[in-house]
Order: structure tokens, then C-alpha cells, then sequence
């Protein structure tokens, strides 16, 4: 291979995974799109297409979730979380993260909340942020990018 062929190839290698991960604009936008759907479809419809794998709210490592505001998740696409309670739940730090993406929604309407999460490729709890707002009268949605 020449020269010129490998440093492309290594150029374009470089390109794609420096923008593998999102953006907090990313999911900040993801969040307003299914908020906007909501709006159209009515909470319980929206909640359901943010639980399917391959719903127009998953793109790469961004995904739409949704829990209630007693902690109970009621979507999310990556994970079989569906039903629990993560009210309680800690990561490694310490933050209960649930609680603290309740306790946005109901101090301010909408925020982003810090914590960490097991991140799908690294395979280890990683720094993590997230965009949350209410829907409806007892849910939430996110979305959260890698720091």
C-alpha cells in the first residue's frame, strides 16, 4: 500500500472514531425530539417506541429512556431494565442517580444530572452525563452521553 493510501486510511480510521461517541447537543436534542413526539403520540405510545432496539430514538451509543418518578423504569432500549425500581440504585460513586434525575425534573423541569455508568465498549463504569425532562405527570425521559 502507498503511503499516501495508508495515511488516508489512518486519517479517515481516526475521524470515525473521534466522533463515535455524542455530544451532550446530541442528546439534549434526542431528549427535545421525543418530547416533541410525546406531545403527538400521547406518553404511554412514546414510552413504548423508546423501549424498542430499534427505535428511531437509539442511534449508535444515544438512546431515549424513561422512568417514573418513583424510580421505576418503564423504557430503555440497551438494557432489561423495564420494570424495575432503580429508585435506590448507586453507582460506584455513590450517586443515586435515579433519585437524582426525579429530583431535576421536579426542582427545575429539566437539567442535566452527572453520574457514572458501564459504558458498552470499555466495559467499566465510565463518567457519564445526562439531559432529563418531565412528560406527562409521572415520567421522565433522558438521554446521557460518555464524558
Amino acid at each position: 500500500m502507498s503511503k499516501l493510501v495508508k495515511f488516508t486510511a489512518a486519517l479517515l480510521l481516526s475521524v470515525t472514531f473521534a466522533n463515535a461517541e455524542s455530544t451532550q447537543a446530541d442528546a439534549k436534542a434526542l431528549v427535545d425530539r421525543g418530547v416533541e413526539f410525546c406531545k403527538k403520540v400521547g406518553v404511554a405510545a412514546c414510552v413504548e417506541e423508546f423501549n424498542k432496539p430499534e427505535s428511531q430514538f437509539v442511534k449508535d451509543d444515544l438512546y431515549i429512556w424513561a422512568n417514573d418518578f418513583d424510580g421505576i423504569i418503564t423504557a430503555h432500549p440497551k438494557k432489561p431494565l423495564k420494570g424495575k425500581n432503580m429508585y435506590r440504585y448507586k453507582d460506584k460513586a455513590g450517586t443515586q442517580l435515579f433519585k437524582d434525575f426525579i429530583d431535576k425534573v421536579k426542582a427545575d423541569g429539566s437539567g442535566w444530572v452527572d453520574y457514572v455508568w458501564d459504558h458498552p465498549t470499555r466495559g467499566e463504569q465510565t463518567p457519564k452525563t445526562s439531559y432529563v425532562i418531565g412528560i406527562g405527570e409521572n415520567q421522565l425521559i433522558g438521554a446521557g452521553v460518555y464524558k
